[in-house]
């Protein structure tokens, strides 16, 4: 299931703009699913700077390491907290209860490079060919 209301990333992030260049962001369950039982959660601080396509954070399951993207350029304005104690949440709500972060853009908006639900099922599809 992919929700229609959000943007995605090459990446696997998610990002929903919730008005006022406030976004807020996760991992897909495709990420989730290909990271399996997730064992370290390091989220960015609030008030950090977030810069498209650079790292904020850093997800550890028992299958590897992987850094965290932000999707766009802002301000870190809240990050889920709960997400530490309960991993579990990535899982079951990864596009709900499983939000990582909350931005405030900057000034240009969102990356035109963002893609919609149908092109990001198409870029798994690739991703699981390779």
């Amino acid at each position: 299931m992919i929700p229609e209301n959000l943007k995605y990333t090459k990446s696997h992030e998610w990002i929903r703009l919730d008005g006022d260049r406030l976004a807020t962001m996760g991992i897909t369950a495709y990420a989730v699913q290909q990271l399996g039982d997730i064992v370290f959660l390091d989220l960015p601080k609030v008030g950090a700077k977030a810069v498209a396509g650079q790292t904020i954070g850093v997800i550890e399951s028992v299958k590897a390491a992987v850094d965290l993207y932000a999707p766009i350029s802002g301000e870190v304005l809240e990050v889920n907290t709960l997400l530490a104690e309960n991993f579990e949440a990535l899982a079951k709500d990864p596009y709900g209860q499983g939000w990582m972060a909350k931005i405030r853009g900057a000034e240009e908006g969102v990356p035109p490079d963002l893609l919609s639900a149908a092109e990001y099922q198409k870029w798994i599809a690739q991703e699981a060919k390779a």
